[in-house]
């Protein structure tokens, strides 16, 4: 169980997208409903939080109450300018991510504070003939090589892939792939999907199928 507060929609997209490709449940917020997630979830596990303007005191804040409310792991979010003050809570386990680190390194931390000593299992990796998808380091490899995706076209493979023999309309995948504030055009989803199976290759490409009127599917 992850509670998640942020007050910036940069912050809640990427890590929205990295935790939704995790075996996690969800609560998020801005920094006002802190104390009203803590109370609704005594059963989580993490709570990721978005430092303030005062790092310190903000943070600090949280760490009381999370004392309070019983205790558990951190991960706070911290911008580059902030480092020179910033100090990690000293009474909870915490860890902390620079805004704008690449989803690999936000996954990496998510996962040490969750599950730390187990980082990467065989359950990680997926594979669909000569493709090995890497969900603990966001890689995929085609023949043993890696392919050059980025983020959202490894997370629109990863998702179909993760959901096979079933078909998701364009809207439906921007929801869950872009996430739900995003206000681009469906046919975004199209743009990726093309480009996805231009760095497939033919045979692979196959696989990730066009249900005309409908969407696309990853077909087994």
């Amino acid at each position: 169980m992850v509670i998640f507060i942020a007050d910036s929609l940069d912050n809640a997209h990427r890590f929205q997208q990295v935790l939704s490709h995790m075996d996690v449940d969800v609560a998020a917020g801005s920094s006002l409903h802190l104390k009203k997630l803590l109370a609704a979830h005594p059963d989580r596990d993490l709570v990721i939080i978005e430092a303030r303007d005062d790092a310190v005191t903000s943070i600090a804040q949280a760490e009381s109450q999370l004392m309070e409310d019983g205790s558990c792991a951190m991960l706070v979010i911290v911008s580059e300018a902030q480092l020179a003050t910033f100090r990690l809570p000293v009474q909870v386990k915490a860890d902390f991510v620079v805004q704008g680190s690449s989803a690999a390194e936000i996954g990496a931390r998510v996962r040490q504070l969750l599950w730390p000593g187990n980082e990467t299992s065989s359950a990680d990796f997926i594979t669909v003939d000569s493709m090995t998808i890497n969900m603990a380091t966001y890689q995929v490899k085609v023949n043993g090589q890696p392919l050059d995706l980025t983020y959202l076209e490894y997370a629109l493979l990863a998702f179909l892939v993760t959901h096979p023999g079933r078909t998701y309309s364009r809207d439906a995948l921007l929801r869950r792939v872009w996430g739900f504030d995003y206000y681009g055009g469906s046919r975004t989803v199209d743009v990726h999907v093309r480009r996805v199976r231009a760095k497939l290759g033919p045979e692979l490409a196959q696989h990730l199928e066009t249900v005309r009127g409908v969407g696309y599917l990853w077909s087994a």
